[in-house]
């Protein structure tokens, strides 16, 4: 998970704020040491560190915190409000040009994933109905082309390409002129990555900048290499003018040192981070987002459109009669699975659910995908009756579908008793809906909490 280290910390040092009634000068300076320690251990970069901590501080013995009657969340709030300024206050969107197509030029260092970033860019771009065209102008690396024109024909997008023999330069001119000349609206240029910043890489940079004179250059960098990362981007910045930079393996990078770094060293927005191998795992970067995130506050606003992006409405409707009606089968089980799953990795979602993210850390909450997809095997084991017909599953039948899905009969038995305990509770709860519901609902409830089930965040 993205900040897990720097999340917990910053978590153990507000929830002592918390629990103060007045907030002291010498606590804010106790609390403000601590979170120095927390940034610097997440490769945040010292002089930002420095400036962040000054300017919390600041505000944070201000009258109005110490003379509040709930200083630890007002300190919180500044926090909050300070984070979202560093990753750069709120989200820089693409550049479009008055005349298409825009042209957006990918750079960066070899293995940063410069190439499948470029493909992922050009997925969400179709997503929101444009007409992408891939150019493929790194000629360097082995199989660099193929690999792009593969990812091309997975996300149903063109790629032009004049194969290994041609040169980046006069492939970015007559990529642009394809594009002119289809009606496409956006050309994405994949060049060649080096293993260091060095002068060539530079200069074969600049021409093509000067062949197309695209309206973003955007720096790709790998997260998880820390300061690295910001000192490439440094780097870059200064001798290309970069307009912005697409974080890739954030959601690998437990200390997020790049992210918090990048926009106040080097001037140049986050326009894009990457939380996933998947070709649609590229999202808009929000700083105040991700300060959200960070602070173990949750992310609903990502989550919502997620799902809207991802969720069929009308599938979502009609489960939600059948759901009302006790008509849920396993087979409607098995397709909210896959629903869910088109979301996201578990445990990212978590992350965006207020108070999930502290739930995870201080109950040891972990999210098992194998175990996922041992419940979906079980399923799919299932004959088309069973699943529409769930009660007939006898002793013999589960012997079958625990020897057909490899799982044990005590996990089959599990899984089928916990499906008849919620399609219970969704008949009680769609009986509450009727006319006589409201008293029924509230001995329900009662009788619910009896049995020792406690309601989230109590």
């Amino acid at each position: 998970m993205a900040f897990e280290g720097l999340t917990s910390r910053l978590q153990n040092v507000f929830s002592k704020l918390r629990g103060k009634g007045k907030v002291s000068e010498e606590d804010v300076t106790q609390a403000m040491r601590e979170v120095r320690l927390a940034l610097l251990e997440a490769d945040v970069n010292f002089k930002v560190v420095k400036e962040f901590v000054a300017k919390v501080k600041e505000k944070a013995i201000g009258k109005e915190v110490m003379e509040s009657f709930t200083p630890g969340m007002v300190i919180i709030d500044i926090v909050n409000k300070e984070l979202t300024e560093l990753m750069g206050g709120s989200q820089a969107k693409l550049a479009k040009s008055n005349k298409p197509p825009t042209v957006i030029m990918m750079a960066g260092l070899q293995g940063a994933g410069k190439t499948t970033t470029s493909g992922k860019l050009a997925k969400l771009l179709l997503k929101q109905n444009s007409r992408p065209l891939l150019v493929a102008c790194d000629i360097y690396r082995p199989a660099a082309i193929k690999q792009l024109e593969v990812l091309g024909e997975q996300i149903k997008v063109p790629v032009f390409s004049l194969g290994d023999q041609t040169s980046p330069v006069e492939i970015a001119k007559q990529g642009l002129q394809h594009a002119k000349d289809h009606g496409q609206d956006y050309v994405i240029i994949d060049t060649a990555g080096r293993l260091h910043v060095d002068e060539e890489l530079m200069e074969e940079l600049k021409q093509i900048h000067s062949a197309v004179n695209p309206e973003e250059v955007l720096l790709v960098v790998d997260a998880m290499t820390g300061q690295d990362a910001v000192n490439v981007a440094d780097s870059f910045n200064k001798q290309l003018e970069l307009t912005g930079v697409v974080l890739t393996k954030l959601d690998g990078d437990t200390r997020g040192g790049a992210a918090l770094s990048v926009k106040a060293v080097t001037g140049c927005p986050i326009k894009f981070a990457a939380l996933g191998e998947k070709i649609d795992a590229l999202e808009p970067f929000h700083p105040e987002r991700m300060a959200s995130r960070i602070l173990g506050m949750g992310d609903m606003l990502s989550l919502i459109e997620k799902a809207q992006s991802n969720i069929d409405a009308d599938k979502a409707k009609e489960m939600e009669r059948k759901m009302r009606n006790a008509e849920f089968t396993f087979e409607d089980f098995l397709e909210q699975m896959e629903q869910v799953k088109k979301l996201g990795p578990l445990d990212q979602l978590m992350d965006m659910i207020p108070g999930m993210g502290n739930m995870k850390q201080t109950k040891d909450l972990k999210v098992d995908e194998k175990q996922m997809d041992r419940i979906e095997a079980i399923v799919r084991s299932m004959t088309m009756k069973e699943k529409q017909q769930p009660d007939i599953i006898n002793l013999s039948r589960r012997k079958r579908i625990a020897a057909g899905s490899g799982t044990t009969l005590p996990e089959v038995n599990r899984l089928i008793k916990q499906f008849d305990e919620m399609r219970r509770v969704m008949k009680q709860f769609s009986d509450m809906m009727g006319p006589k519901g409201k008293n029924k609902a509230l001995k329900q409830l009662k009788g619910l909490t009896g049995k020792g089930m406690k309601f989230p965040f109590r």
